[in-house]
This record gives C-alpha cells, structure tokens and sequence, in this order.
C-alpha cells in the first residue's frame, strides 16, 4: 500500500527522549578508550607534509573559492566515477538538495528512499517541498527494490537509493524500476566512495550521484564537502548555479538558492587525499575480515555478496541485546556507535507526519551496532574487540 501522510499520529513508535539518543554514544570509561571507533588524527609525517604543502599552495595563490584545485578535483572525482562532470559542493546534505533541485521536484511530487539512513537524506527531500515516500529494506540494510514498486503512484518522480555503510544497493534493479516508471534517479552514495556494483563504482548510475566527503568518510576532506556527478551537461550547468545562490555569471539570479560552494582549501587536500583510497580500503577491508571471522557465529556480520566491493564506511553487526552489548564494549574501553538510533520517519521533526510499514528497518535498528573499524587498527586490538564480544555473549565477565 501506498505511504500517505498522516499528521495525527506515528504508525510505529520509536525511542525518545535522552535515554534514547545516550544510546548513540558513550562518555570514556576511567582510564580512557582502549580502542577508538575512529581515529581522524594524521599521524603520518609524508602525508602531513603534503597537505600542509597543498593548504600553503593555495594561501599563496589566494582562490580560496572555486580555485585551480578545486576544477582539478572536479575533474579527478568524475573520472573516478566514470561521469563526465562533477560539481564540488560544500557538503553531503548540500549535494542531495543541489541534486532534487536541479532535478525540478518540488511540491505534489513523491521520492521513494530509505528509512535507514542518516536524516540528511530526508531533510533534503522535505526541503524541496516534496514529500519522502519509505520502503523498507533488506539484511543489507540497504532499500529492498522488492519494496519499491508497490510504492509508486501518480505523484511518484525519483528514487533516492543509500549505499548505507558503504555497501551498494542492488543497482541493476533499482535502475530498470526507475528506467520503467520514468522516475529519476538519485544515488545517496554518501558513505560508498570506492564502493562497487558488478565492476562500476558507486556515483556511476542515475541521472545524479551525491557524495559526503566530511572527515569520517573513506575519502574524506579535513571539514565539510561534497559532490555531485552527472552525465548531463544541463543539470551539471544548473547545479553549478544553484551551489552560488541560483545565479549566472555569479550576478543574476535565476532561482532562489543556498550558498553551497566547495572551499578550495579542501578541494586541495583532497587531491592529495584521493591516491590513498584504495589502499584505505583495502586496510579496512582486513579488519572486516579478521571480525568476520572471529564473530561470524556470535553476532550478524556484514557479508560480501558476488559482484559487490564494500568500501566499509562502518562494520556495523547485527546484535541481539544490544544495548548491553553496547555498554559492556564500552566498560572494557572499546568505543561503539549505533548509526543510527532512529529511521529516518521517527526523528521529532517527522514524527506522527508518514504512514510507514517498514518492519525490517524496525527490527535492525534496534540491533545494529558499530564496532571500531579504521585502517590503523592493529591485530592486537582486532582481537581483543573480538575476544570482548565473545566474552560479552559467552557470559565471561572477567
């Protein structure tokens, strides 16, 4: 059945309040983390000299905005994804909005996406004044595309896919739904940078792809970015507007928008960001394996299907207790994070306002959880993440 609004009530409660949103993180035990989910600090002396030479390189030039760097990194990220343009933007949430934009949806239409996903996703659709439409998803965590036709309707105009973790959608039937009910398609390719489907990397389908480049992300900048890719040269040209406040020749106005420009400083650093990737995933990709193979039989772990390559944004696990789980990893000084504690139509803003039947997506949020997952985490700590869960499910309180 068709999701509708409704403004009277939510169809299934979900958490609040401070008890609810404790649950996203935890203070550091005493002596501090053992072992950090993430680790953002540049401790290598080369690459550290080498950003610092890029920032200094564009001090000296002073293009702080839309500079040489940030062309070079257009052109670098849609080469990356086989795209012919790319519009550097100053965020992930400014690339989706950009996009919808650009896209002409508005008011009266429908976009079908996920509700597992960070709310940025949403927000971008609801700013455009259209109204988000939540299919479930699978054990990947990602939007069932079984779940997306019954979706459709007369209003229906886009499809907004997440690569949630890291890990694509089914893109192939994702892509013939879109492609059969005319409907434009959107990639939330926010965490999957590096990520692949059957050979094409993500941001490589749709009319347009979005990236988030903060620095959580495998490709990330040392603040906010973002990008968009394409390969239509009039949405390439009316997103480049709609990034300056919707104007031509940065003078006239021709829509009402945001500033949402690329600094140029990140655009730099970046580009010496850009050649480290593959190695980073494939560092992740070790710890993934070392946790799979010591968790596979205690807890849910994400595994690799054929035709796939994860990026491992997150190594997210599906727990039974959870919560316990999670407060028990945090005692033996392991940080965690749940991402993310509410779906999408159950945040305060949203709540009460879409008729959802997502039961799925309901089932898995209360039972994901992150573990520390970066590419300077030593066997040692691998291990004793590990031999902690374990201990955790096998009643060893040591």
């Amino acid at each position: 059945m068709k999701a509708m609004p409704d403004l009277s009530s939510s169809n299934s409660p979900s958490p609040t309040g401070p008890s609810a949103l404790n649950l996203i993180g935890a203070a550091p035990p005493p002596g501090g983390w053992r072992v950090r989910l993430l680790d953002l600090s540049v401790r290598d002396p080369d690459f550290r000299a080498a950003l610092l030479d890029a920032v200094g390189r564009v001090l000296d030039h002073g293009r702080f905005i839309l500079g040489p760097e940030h062309d070079e990194f257009e052109r670098a990220v849609a080469d990356w994804c086989g795209r012919k343009w790319c519009v550097g933007v100053g965020s992930g949430t400014d690339a989706l909005y950009l996009a919808l934009r650009a896209l002409d949806l508005g008011p009266g239409d429908e976009v079908i996406t996920t509700p597992l996903t960070w709310v940025a996703t949403t927000n971008a659709i609801v700013l455009t004044g259209a109204t988000p439409v939540f299919a479930d998803v699978d054990s990947d965590f990602n939007i069932d595309p079984g779940r997306i036709e019954a979706l459709i309707g007369p209003r229906t105009r886009a499809i907004v896919p997440v690569h949630f973790t890291g890990r694509m959608c089914d893109m192939a039937a994702i892509a013939a739904i879109a492609r059969d009910n005319g409907l434009r398609l959107v990639e939330d390719a926010a965490q999957s940078f590096g990520a692949e489907y059957r050979g094409k990397p993500a941001g490589g389908f749709g009319d347009v792809a979005c990236f988030s480049m903060n620095p959580m992300k495998v490709f990330n900048a040392f603040g906010e970015a973002g990008a968009v890719v394409t390969d239509d040269e009039a949405l390439r040209d009316r997103l480049a507007s709609l990034r300056y406040a919707g104007t031509i020749n940065k003078e006239d106005c021709h829509w009402p928008s945001i500033n949402g420009r690329l600094d140029t400083v990140q655009a730099a650093m970046m580009l010496v960001n850009l050649p480290r990737v593959r190695d980073r995933i494939a560092a992740r990709q070790r710890v993934a394996a070392r946790y799979t193979a010591a968790l596979g039989n205690v807890v849910g772990c994400p595994r690799a299907k054929d035709g796939f390559r994860h990026s491992w944004y997150s190594y997210t696990i599906v727990a039974e207790r959870r919560d316990a789980l999670k407060a028990f990893l945090a005692e033996k000084g392991v940080e965690t994070k749940i991402q993310h504690p509410l779906l999408t139509p159950h945040h305060a803003a949203y709540r009460g306002k879409f008729t959802v039947d997502i039961p799925n997506a309901e089932h898995l949020v209360r039972r994901i959880l992150c573990l520390p997952l970066h590419e300077d985490l030593g066997d040692d700590d691998i291990a004793y993440v590990a031999d902690c869960v374990r201990a955790f499910y096998e009643g060893d309180r040591p």
